[in-house]
């Protein structure tokens, strides 16, 4: 009697042990697996007792902003239909849909087939993906869409791009919903999908407070082939018309020669038109501020770009281009934010003469081990007096032009502040012969001339062969082609 009390003592440990084993199997299924919550009275085992945690009739999505929502994006999408774009049939994507607002009313509208991706997943209108890195294979989709400025906000919007494209099928529609309403950032938008035609860009009133106006861009997908990006080839850059309308904006050039430069346009920086601060700059590839004459790292990396030059919030990867050794040792501390070019930026590679002047015109420097000393410049003119000590050195030049074009495209915002010591007069031509121009957003120019000296009143410097009518023509060329350039001290 007590063996068989024994064995069935034994059955039923066994029976509970594998019930708790399967149920806690079948938890961490559901939970894990799918991320979802589910009926505790049924112990996860129905799928019908599933609860989705974006399910729209749960509490915290019936809520007033989720109607709206809603209310908003099915109104779009209707309009959608009605243009052609979408239809009941189309395989739908929503891009960075945290909540499954535009999933649920792509669904409601009729578009059965629609899903969208987030980080978070929020089944079963949201799965788990990232933006850069879409969940689905090449030509998956009729349509997608990405809205509350998210591509805007990425900080990879080309691989943001390119990755909607790669899942579009050909002849299939993309709409976006984004802040920036100027003419530079939509050309800036539409050089990410250099494989798209754009169809049609809609100014439109928002449904949040955060984002109350919205310009809405659909793009269509081509069969084959790829748009031709302006610029990136061509040598004339007569067609960035929406460049033309900042430089419209700039501060006005000093067309007066100032009897004391190194106080006027010191002064000037403060009526500075930065071109971002007039312009979205968001939907750009990479950012790049490019010093080339840097000398130290205060000098105006440190003191000037970091501290004051608008962003937006961008990280901008900075180059630095000095051909004085006695300034590299300082970039070795800076190699995370500062890329050094011990190189002098000239018209073609080659070995050059570099003159370190140490002569009465000198004006300060900042507070470094390298205090007073001279400028550095290539190709130097001798004085007919011999009252400058100098020091000559044989440095290595190299192609800028060619350089900025085998570095950089058209997708890149490019900032440069120049400060060559007269070769200027080189630099700037070479790069409209080469078309390397067109890549230029910006430049803060420091042209060298014949100007008064400060240390010698009534004394021209004898340094720079130009005056200061060659250096006004510089600057009126430069804006005439729709390079955004400032007088720089």
């Amino acid at each position: 009697m007590e063996q068989k009390l024994s064995l069935l003592r034994n059955i039923v440990a066994y029976v509970l042990f594998f019930g708790i084993l399967a149920t806690v199997i079948r938890f961490a299924y559901v939970v894990t697996t799918i991320g979802e919550s589910c009926n505790l009275y049924n112990f996860c085992f129905f799928k019908n007792n599933v609860v989705p945690q974006s399910n729209p009739h749960n509490h915290l999505y019936a809520s007033r902003e989720w109607d709206k929502a809603v209310h908003f994006y099915s109104s779009i999408f209707q309009d959608m239909i009605s243009k052609g774009y979408l239809s009941p049939h189309s395989k739908s994507l929503c891009v960075e849909a945290p909540n499954g607002h535009e999933v649920f009313a792509l669904k409601k509208i009729g578009v059965e087939d629609s899903i969208g991706i987030f980080r978070k997943a929020a089944k079963p209108l949201v799965i788990r993906g990232e933006d850069d890195r879409i969940p689905f294979d090449d030509n998956t989709f009729d349509f997608i869409f990405s809205g509350g400025a998210r591509i805007e906000m990425s900080s990879r919007p080309f691989d943001f791009a390119s990755e909607i494209v790669r899942a579009l099928k050909p002849q299939g529609f993309a709409v976006f919903h984004v802040k920036a309403n100027d003419t530079y950032s939509l050309n800036s938008f539409l050089d990410l999908f250099h494989s798209c035609k754009l169809i049609k860009v809609l100014d439109i009133d928002g449904f949040n407070p955060s984002m109350p106006y919205i310009r809405e861009i659909v793009l269509k997908k081509a069969i084959h082939g790829y748009r031709k990006i302006p610029g990136d080839d061509s040598k004339n850059c007569s067609f960035q018309a929406h460049k033309q309308e900042l430089v419209q904006k700039a501060e006005p050039l000093i067309e007066e020669e100032p009897l004391k430069p190194w106080i006027t346009l010191k002064r000037n920086i403060k009526n500075v038109k930065y071109f971002s601060s007039m312009v979205n700059i968001s939907f750009k590839n990479r950012y790049v501020y490019i010093d080339v004459g840097a000398r130290n790292y205060g000098s105006s990396i440190g003191s000037w770009f970091m501290k004051q030059y608008p962003k937006q919030g961008k990280s901008f990867h900075v180059y630095a281009i000095e051909a004085d050794k006695a300034f590299h040792k300082q970039y070795a501390s800076k190699k995370k934010a500062v890329t050094l070019l011990p190189y002098a930026a000239w018209v073609r590679n080659e070995t050059l003469s570099f003159e370190i002047n140490d002569g009465p015109a000198q004006e300060k420097v900042n507070k470094t081990k390298n205090k007073g000393r001279g400028m550095g410049r290539i190709q130097p003119a001798k004085s007919s007096r011999g009252e400058f000590n100098s020091e000559v050195n044989e440095i290595q030049g190299f192609d800028f032009a060619e350089w900025l074009k085998n570095t950089f495209t058209k997708r890149d915002f490019v900032v440069i502040k120049m400060d060559v010591e007269g070769t200027e007069f080189d630099l700037i031509p070479k790069l409209f012969e080469t078309g390397a121009i067109c890549l230029i957003d910006e430049i803060f120019l420091e042209c060298h001339y014949n100007r008064w000296q400060r240390c010698c009143p009534g004394q021209r410097s004898t340094k720079y062969k130009k005056h200061y009518r060659h250096c006004l023509e510089l600057f009126t060329s430069l804006r005439k082609n729709g390079v955004l350039v400032h007088q720089w001290w």
